[in-house]
């Protein structure tokens, strides 16, 4: 301790303290507690404030307390006290550590650092007393709201016990003056007429200022001003509604079972409510929209509702009081949605499926844009009666000789220089067999004028009958050429007269059909028939715009190993140019090369001319009709259209042709047909169809050709193993297996035919179907016999001794026993014996023994009838 002096001789104990930063450090263990029982324990530590000067008695006084109104100036330091001499020199020669070794920085900053916690101390203690001074004045306006919420329910209560007597009196007095009806009527007027307005206040308690409660606003607070009035002080307004805190904690079985009924309104319920209040809201009618709406030829109810933008519960109401019950994603028909929509205010439109077809053929054209053009001749005829001889002499080609079988097979296009005039002709070759039906009649709708050549010799044939019917259907003029007169037993005579039987009659008979004597060997009177057809075409006046988008029809198709998908088209409106967009049937595709029938590559085809187009997706069906259009975008929905359209054709004939399984195997039972299963290929689609239609005549009741596949273009493996799978046989017509496909034929013992003439075809199909027919039994009867006597042979059985009556009995024959005219065993004879010897046969008037096979039940007097049954194959 060092003893200081002060001016008032009093001895001033300091202790001797050692200085440190180190704060004070308090510290405690606390037990904290989780969810499902975990707790932990935590260190927690109290650090106490640094004081300066220690804990002693002579701790300085604190500066005495500001006004809580004014700022308080910040403290001087204290002034040091006077200290001795004696005490300064016993300070600095002793070796504790005492005040007056600080320096007076640091006694300065000391100085400060109290002041400030005295300064914290005081604001700390005038908070304090401000929140018990406002606890106790809300406590007060709490008492307050109370008093006056009592005094309303106590008044409320008076004025409905006065409103009760009050009504009670005016029934009394209304009862004894008008009876029982009037006192209600008076008794409620009454109660009406006293009944305050809602715009009267409620009365208050006394001493309560007028808007210290308002009910809409919540309690205010009330403050006292000078003198002792209230004055009221209105809280900030909170958007937030109090609601009642919700359970912590998981949320089990029992906590849902065992807790309170509370329910809170859910989201879902608050949106109905915002939603009918936004309905109610808005009351006015709105305008209904009229829609045009396009209907296709079926619909769902649920496509027309959104086309018309109503609902679909109020289509289906409607729907039900005319009488028909459906769904929402039921079909109706076009008909029944036009009745829907018009009865709903809304205007129709039409259309259907083929429309995406509407201007695609036929489009009328401007008669002053239209140009002379050539003329198309078909020749038509029966078989090897000169017909591709007279093109050819025609042209100086040699088509004949390319021919297989010396028949053409195929339709062919040519153009041909006339050389009086010096105008094109364009000729069509059509086959003369009687299986290219569909190639003549394609022949005879795309010409202006029909050759029919008649052979001098032969006269008029059925494929001459049925050429003359096509020219007559296609309403087309004809020039009959008889060939071969060359020939020594020509009777030119003879085909004219024929040809009157069928409605020709020609020019030297005084008709208007012109007939020409030719002869393609000799190239007689050729120059005659060009000029006929010149004079003919002249009459007809063909013109025909060239400047418009091609159209024409496809002649043949095919499919090239090298070049891909050709068609043969006849181009008969507008003109055809490398580039153009094409399409023809369920085909489609972009000209890639136009090729002439002498092989010279086009950049343009125009009307009349035959061209050779590379460029589509698949070889088109022959006969279709070929347009330009101008994006692939229209191509692809035409060419999608037709797909669909064909696809439905062959799964309804598919699905007459099948049915079910069940179908299908009770037809077996009862009919007992056959199929004959083959894949065809061939090289056109002219000679496909021609064979698919020759095919189809072969078949009977018992036994029909079944085509798996057919199509254009070489065998392939595919087609091997489709065969596989069904057991077919593969004929190629014209075309050839590849490689691969001839290796898997081998291999898997699938046998794969060539022809090229549609005769051998035909023939060998024929044959094969009709070893699939059911032979014939035929029984021819050998001879009877009479039993005289039966014998009972041990290890033999029972045999029968019999004389043969009449013809031969045979062994091994098959023979029936009859007994009183009635068959009553069928079998074979498994013993004849002449005396002890067998024998293969036994003459009439003679004896012999007989045994059956399997059957002993003989008698005295029966008959034995002997016969033989003979197979005899039968044919189509």
């Amino acid at each position: 301790m060092v003893d200081t002096k002060t001016p008032g001789d009093k001895t001033l104990s300091v202790p001797t303290k050692t200085l440190t930063l180190k704060p004070r450090v308090e510290q405690g263990v606390v037990r904290q507690s989780f969810s499902h029982g975990r707790t932990k324990q935590v260190v927690v530590e109290k650090r106490g404030k640094r004081r300066i000067g220690g804990d002693g008695p002579n701790e300085a006084q604190p500066a005495p307390t500001p006004a809580p109104a004014a700022v308080a100036p910040r403290p001087q330091p204290p002034a040091r006290p006077p200290v001795s001499r004696s005490h300064s020199s016993s300070s600095r020669s002793g070796s504790g550590v005492v005040l007056q070794k600080l320096s007076e920085d640091e006694r300065a900053a000391r100085a400060n650092a109290l002041a400030d916690a005295r300064l914290r101390d005081i604001e700390e203690r005038r908070l304090a007393e401000a929140e018990i001074a406002r606890r106790n004045s809300k406590e007060g306006i709490e008492q307050a709201e109370r008093e006056a919420a009592e005094a309303r329910r106590k008044a409320e209560e008076e004025r409905h016990r006065a409103d009760e007597e009050a009504k009670a009196k005016a029934e009394r007095e209304a009862k004894k003056r008008f009876g029982e009806e009037e006192a209600k009527k008076a008794a409620a007027a009454a109660a009406a007429a006293r009944t305050p307005s809602a715009a009267t206040p409620p009365a208050r308690a006394p001493g309560v200022a007028a808007d210290a409660t308002d009910e809409d606003e919540g309690p205010r607070q009330i403050r006292r001003g000078p003198g002792g009035v209230a004055r009221p002080v209105t809280p900030p307004k909170t958007t937030a509604k109090p609601a009642p805190a919700k359970q912590r904690g998981r949320l089990t079985l029992v906590t849902a079972l065992s807790a309170d009924d509370v329910r809170e309104r859910s989201i879902a319920s608050f949106r109905r409510r915002t939603q009918r209040l936004k309905g109610n809201a808005s009351k006015e009618p709105k305008e209904k929209l009229i829609r045009e709406v396009t209907i296709p030829e079926a619909i769902t109810i649920q496509e027309l509702a959104n086309r018309m933008a109503e609902r679909a519960v109020d289509v289906i109401r409607l729907l039900m009081k005319q009488g028909a019950i459906h769904k929402i994603n039921d079909v109706i028909d076009a008909d029944t949605a036009q009745l829907l929509a018009e009865e709903m205010g809304h205007t129709v439109k039409r259309v259907a499926e083929s429309d995406v077809e509407e201007g695609l053929f036929d489009t009328v054209e401007d008669s002053t844009d239209t140009e002379p053009r050539s003329p198309v001749v078909t020749v038509m005829g029966h078989v090897d009666h000169g017909k591709t001889s007279l093109l050819d002499a025609l042209r100086h080609a040699n088509v004949v000789s390319g021919e297989a079988g010396g028949i053409t097979q195929h339709i062919g296009a040519y153009q041909v220089t006339s050389p009086e005039s010096g105008k094109k002709i364009t000729f069509i070759d059509t086959p003369g067999h009687a299986a290219f039906t569909a190639m003549r009649a394609r022949g005879a709708k795309v010409t202006d004028i029909v050759i029919l050549v008649v052979a001098a010799d032969d006269g008029v044939m059925p494929q001459t009958i049925e050429a003359i019917n096509h020219a007559k259907a296609a309403n087309v003029p004809m020039i009959v050429a008889i060939n071969k007169i060359d020939k020594p037993d020509a009777k030119a005579e003879r085909v004219r007269t024929e040809l009157l039987q069928y409605g020709v009659q020609v020019e030297s008979f005084g008709g208007d059909v012109v007939d020409v004597e030719v002869s393609a060997k000799n190239k007689t009177n050729l120059d005659k028939l060009l000029e006929m057809v010149a004079l003919q075409a002249e009459l007809l006046d063909l013109k025909t715009n060239t400047e418009r988008p091609a159209e024409g029809t496809v002649i043949e198709a095919k499919l090239d190993r090298g070049r891909g998908p050709v068609a043969t088209v006849l181009v008969q409106r507008g003109t055809l140019r490398v580039g153009d967009i094409i399409v023809a049937g369920s085909e489609m595709g972009r000209v890639r090369a136009l090729i002439s029938d002498q092989g010279v590559t086009l950049t343009e085809a125009g009307p009349s001319v035959p061209v050779e187009v590379l460029g589509f997706n698949g070889p088109p069906e022959a006969g279709d009709r070929m347009a330009v259009v101008e994006n692939e975008a229209r191509a692809r929905e035409i060419t999608s259209y037709r797909e669909h359209q064909k696809r439905e054709k062959s799964a309804a004939s598919a699905t007459g042709m099948r049915g079910s399984l069940e179908q299908m195997m009770s037809q077996l039972k009862t009919t007992g047909r056959k199929d004959f299963p083959l894949i065809i290929k061939a090289d056109v689609q002219g000679s496909l169809e021609a064979i698919l239609g020759s095919l189809e005549k072969l078949g009977t009741d018992e036994v029909a050709a079944r085509i798996l596949h057919a199509g254009v273009g070489g065998i392939s493996e595919s087609d091997v193993t489709l065969a596989e799978g069904f057991g077919a046989a593969i004929i190629g017509f014209s075309v050839r297996a590849n490689k691969e496909a001839a290796a898997a034929a081998k291999r898997n013992g699938i046998e794969i035919r060539y022809y090229n003439i549609i005769y051998d075809l035909v023939d060998d199909v024929k044959k094969a179907m009709s070893g699939l027919l059911a032979p014939t039994l035929r029984e021819t009867m050998l001879g009877n016999a009479l039993i005289l006597e039966v014998f009972n042979i041990s290890k033999v059985g029972k045999v029968a001794g019999c004389r043969v009556t009449d013809g031969n009995v045979e062994r091994g024959a098959n023979v029936r026993l009859i007994r009183d005219n009635v068959v009553v065993h069928e079998g074979k004879l498994s013993t004849l014996k002449r005396f002890k010897d067998e024998v293969k046969e036994v003459a009439s008037g003679q004896e012999c023994g007989m045994a059956f096979e399997s059957y002993g039940d003989m008698r005295a007097g029966d008959v034995i009838e002997c016969y033989r049954v003979e197979t005899i194959q039968r044919s189509l």
